[in-house]
């Protein structure tokens, strides 16, 4: 068994770092606390072609393996969990397509996609409907060749900027089961009854926006319909999301990894009593705990993403999201900690890590649902322990 990235992925995982140290870390906690959008690093990730890492070469995109995008994830969300959230919902976006659109849907929106020149998100979570996407009220009635789509939907990450934005509907309210009659519709933003109502303000995951959409008889060209066929929507989302828990997983341990950064730093710099608290024993039992957990959490997050790379692994996907995710809370409280007053302060970077980790263990399904997602998984044999 070989615990190490090859030689491709150290590199890439070095060029990633390098960029998130000079572009992203030294301005994230002003901007965040400003709202700004942060542009220039949306730029310079266009420049490194990261807006293609789910697209396939032939279309222009980098097409990474699971491990290389897990690496993405984790070192982004080090220097800022809100900037690798832009990232996410446009690679889930365009796997999606990728895997399951039609050729003309791939030529037309796969190229540009891959460049940033357009972006996108995923559909999916309504007022009403979350983690049970079988309960969408989302519509879409066929009228000759046009779908007309009436509902809304919200916590939609990059609604401003995405397009085609894949929303998950139902395309036969009737059905039953519910899934069968769900379909994913490609629409674009300038479609007449297609409005971002307002942004949703949040505790966290700050820097890209996170909105409400209501589509009031939006007209869909049939050629939009993902795949071309009608009531596959839920398997196509379910297929993406499987990398989505993997975005999520590594995002948690870049989170944990900063948190890990920062209280070293802090315990080795400040001093109590004459001498630097890293020296007290109380200190080092958070510190090679923290180390522990953190290094424990990689190596899940990885190993899910291997996992992927060799087919369906909603077992492990799940694994790695709910312990990644909770070690990244316990590690930003740990770091908090550590830094004792300093680390309730907003001037300090590991209050911001606290916020941002909470939502890991909410998007891309609550850790609760995933347990029972496990749990089937591991009765019915796909998944496997020891």
């Amino acid at each position: 068994m070989d615990f190490q990235l090859d030689e491709d992925q150290r590199e890439f995982k070095a060029l990633l770092r390098t960029f998130v140290d000079k572009e992203i870390v030294p301005v994230a906690r002003e901007w965040e606390q400003a709202g700004r959008y942060p542009t220039e690093i949306v730029d310079g990730m266009k420049e490194m072609g990261l807006f293609g890492i789910t697209v396939p070469e032939e279309y222009g995109g980098l097409d990474l393996d699971p491990v290389a995008f897990a690496l993405v994830f984790e070192e982004i969300a080090r220097g800022w969990m809100g900037v690798a959230g832009i990232l996410g919902s446009h690679s889930l976006a365009c796997r999606l397509i990728a895997m399951h659109g039609t050729e003309d849907q791939k030529q037309r929106y796969l190229p540009e996609l891959a460049t940033g020149e357009r972006r996108s998100g995923i559909g999916l979570t309504e007022p009403d409907a979350g983690t049970d996407l079988q309960g969408i009220r989302t519509t879409a009635r066929l009228e000759g060749d046009h779908y007309v789509v009436n509902g809304a939907k919200m916590w939609i990450t990059n609604a401003r900027y995405a397009s085609p934005l894949p929303v998950l509907v139902k395309t036969d309210p009737s059905a039953s089961p519910a899934h069968k009659g769900m379909s994913v519709l490609l629409i674009e933003s300038d479609t007449p009854g297609y409005e971002v109502t307002k942004d949703i303000p949040k505790l966290g995951y700050k820097g890209t926006e996170s909105c409400e959409i209501a589509l009031t008889d939006v007209r869909v060209p049939v050629e939009n319909l993902v795949g071309g066929v009608e009531g596959r929507g839920m398997q196509q989302v379910l297929s993406a999301l499987e990398w989505g828990r993997v975005n999520i997983a590594a995002r948690s341990v870049g989170i944990a990894q900063r948190a890990h950064d920062e209280a070293l730093a802090y315990a080795q710099q400040r001093k109590a009593f004459g001498q630097p608290i890293s020296d007290f024993q109380a200190i080092q039992l958070k510190l090679g705990e923290l180390g522990t957990q953190v290094q424990a959490a990689r190596l899940m997050a990885y190993w899910a993403a291997d996992a992927v790379r060799r087919g369906r692994a909603d077992g492990e996907t799940g694994m790695a999201k709910i312990f990644c995710s909770e070690v990244a809370l316990q590690a930003a409280i740990d770091s908090m900690k550590v830094h004792g007053g300093y680390g309730y302060s907003t001037e300090f970077e590991v209050e911001r890590l606290y916020r941002d980790s909470i939502l890991m263990s909410i998007g891309e399904g609550t850790n609760d649902i995933l347990r029972t997602v496990v749990a089937k998984s591991l009765i019915k044999g796909e998944t496997k322990v020891g």
